[in-house]
């Protein structure tokens, strides 16, 4: 899990795919989220569990990225995740793709079936 304060340091910002020896590269994941709340905990421990490297942006430590995060979407819970371009949700969305077989394709992919 990488830590960040909104800023993002990287080039193009993709991480490298999530099978060794691959050569792929997977859509990048970010969650918006704070290090208290129990709904970021099990988004982190679903994504975690599949071998994601989410890169994590904790809005009390950085304020400016709630005002970023309701930007993207419209929304001022956390957490948000993003994968690629595609805006999956909070927790429970995440949940219901997974529940549902998509979130291994958009996690492949960035995209969803129904884009």
């Amino acid at each position: 899990m990488t830590k960040s304060s909104g800023a993002n340091p990287d080039g193009d910002g993709r991480p490298e795919g999530r099978g060794a020896g691959t050569g792929s590269r997977n859509p990048k994941v970010v969650m918006y989220a704070t290090s208290w709340c129990p709904y970021c905990a099990r988004a982190r421990d679903l994504l975690e569990g599949k071998g994601v490297e989410v890169e994590e942006i904790d809005i009390d430590a950085a304020p400016a990225a709630r005002v970023e995060m309701m930007s993207r979407c419209g929304r001022r819970t956390v957490p948000q995740i993003f994968i690629g371009e595609t805006h999956v949700g909070g927790c429970d969305d995440l949940h219901d793709l997974d529940a549902k077989g998509g979130l291994d394709k958009l996690l492949q992919r960035g995209v969803t079936d129904d884009e």
